[in-house]
């Protein structure tokens, strides 16, 4: 692989490092998955071989299990479901993601050994596994997973020790690359990508990851010098230093010592109150965080149960307590504008969507890198909301703006940049059409909106933000 190098990255193991300079929006590599599944709930309405979420599919005859877009996807599937086909079929049931990522990965060992496999810089048997540092209840379940793959795996297969079982599992528990549908929107499968797993944390990388194609790639989001160490972000930016921290830990065995987290880089402004003149008392804004927090916890239980219009009445009336005393940057104002507008919008009551969508991305521009995939998401979020509201100029120019940052993150020919493509020049159309003749644009889009069927939004869920990789609970 020419544009990367493994180096020893001080404190952090091995890492890869540019061998060349890269500018924003760069591919610095592509890679195909070592191995890779759908995940358990998505069996029937995402295709097992590139990904892409369709509502019908052709089913496996023999297994009755993957579902594939069309002969084409089953045939370039065959080699990694064959040994799966027949393992389900005489074990009579499907065992959940993990194992049966597991057994793929092994099934390929099987025919190309463990070692360096071509276009790979570091072996599945090199990767980390992290055991040692389970905790007793992780132990325990890779355990459970490891006497149901025994089960799962047959007979007439290379035959494998405990330990190097065990291996795998502990691999996929810290290397899991969360793969994203064909607009990158739901997480819908994980993977293994070896060469990936060598790319170091940063709360504030150089690099972002994408699903495209059925690759993942590796790109720049701004200048890199050759010799330059490549990082990306394994959590959201948005949260507080130690908060991350501990994520990180947590999921991934290690103490983030980047600059953001050691200085508590913006955690300033992700509590920040108001100032000036009416600042605040500092007892009036922890009472006020308490009660955001307190509502949070309601709005995810309301969300849980489908109850969009209590959810929109808890925001409401937290965002009463907060816009007087919290600044626009603060996590917790972030958070219930980012429910609200969201939810808002599922029922249609755009212009209120429109306004929290816009004090939202305001906060977010002060927060996140202005490459970040995230933040790109969000203003094509709100543009759209602010398209559907009839507010044409802002929504534009938010539209505009996403592309831009999407150029960078995913690039081209990704299927979301492309339908942000078309939504950019029809609204420039529009846009046009309002600066003409504000009335008879109104007008037009009343007409248009009469004759078109009653469009319910996507309802909206209750997942965090998706880790770059993917943790099982």
């Amino acid at each position: 692989m020419e544009n990367v190098e493994v180096f020893n990255s001080e404190g952090k193991g091995r890492g890869l490092k540019a061998t060349r300079e890269f500018w924003a929006g760069d591919v610095i590599f592509a890679e195909p998955a070592y191995a890779a599944v759908v995940f358990d709930n998505l069996t029937h309405c995402v295709c097992h071989s590139c990904f892409k979420r369709q509502e019908k599919l052709q089913r496996c005859g023999q297994c009755k299990f993957a579902h594939y877009c069309d002969r084409t996807c089953q045939k370039d599937s065959w080699l990694n479901h064959k040994h799966e086909c027949a393992a389900i079929k005489k074990l009579g049931k499907v065992p959940n993601d993990n194992i049966r990522l597991a057994a793929r990965i092994l099934w390929r060992i099987d025919r190309e050994g463990g070692g360096l496999t071509e276009g790979c810089l570091v072996s599945v048997d090199d990767l980390q596994n992290h055991i040692d540092d389970f905790d007793s209840e992780e132990k325990n379940g890779l355990m459970e997973d490891v006497q149901t793959f025994l089960e799962y795996w047959p007979s007439p297969s290379n035959q494998y020790g405990m330990q190097y079982i065990s291996h795998i599992f502990g691999v996929i528990s810290c290397n899991g690359f969360t793969l994203s549908d064909q607009r990158g929107l739901q997480a819908v499968g994980v993977g293994i990508f070896p060469n990936l797993c060598l790319v170091n944390h940063n709360c504030w990388p150089n690099c972002t990851v994408i699903f495209n194609n059925g690759k993942i790639e590796l790109r720049s989001l701004g200048k890199i010098n050759k010799g330059e160490e490549l990082s990306v972000s394994y959590v959201d930016f948005l949260n507080l230093s130690e908060e991350r921290r501990k994520q990180l830990k947590k999921q991934y065995y290690f103490d983030c010592t980047c600059e953001y987290c050691t200085k508590g880089t913006k955690d300033d402004l992700l509590l920040a109150a108001k100032d000036g003149e009416n600042k605040p008392a500092e007892n009036v804004v922890k009472e006020v965080m308490q009660f955001s927090k307190s509502t949070l916890e309601k709005v995810d239980k309301a969300r849980a149960e489908g109850a969009y219009h209590e959810v929109v009445k808890l925001c409401r009336e937290c965002l009463k307590r907060q816009e007087p005393v919290l600044a626009d940057t603060n996590i917790y104002m972030l958070q219930i504008l980012s429910i609200a507008s969201e939810v808002l919008s599922y029922l249609q009551m755009f212009e209120e969507a429109a306004e929290n969508a816009k004090k939202m991305v305001d906060g977010y521009l002060k927060i996140y890198h202005p490459n970040n995939a995230q933040l790109g998401m969000a203003i094509m979020r709100a543009g759209v909301t602010h398209w559907h509201a009839g507010l044409i100029e802002v929504g534009h120019g938010m539209i505009c703006k996403a592309f831009a940052v999407l150029l960078i993150t995913h690039g081209p020919t990704h299927p979301i940049t492309k339908d942000l493509e078309s939504m950019r020049a029809q609204t420039e159309m529009e846009l046009r059409m309002f600066q003409e003749n504000e009335f008879v644009y109104y007008k037009m889009r009343e007409a248009a909106l009469s004759n078109k069927p009653f469009q319910v939004m996507e309802e909206p869920n209750n997942e965090a933000a998706p880790n770059i990789f993917h943790k099982k609970p």
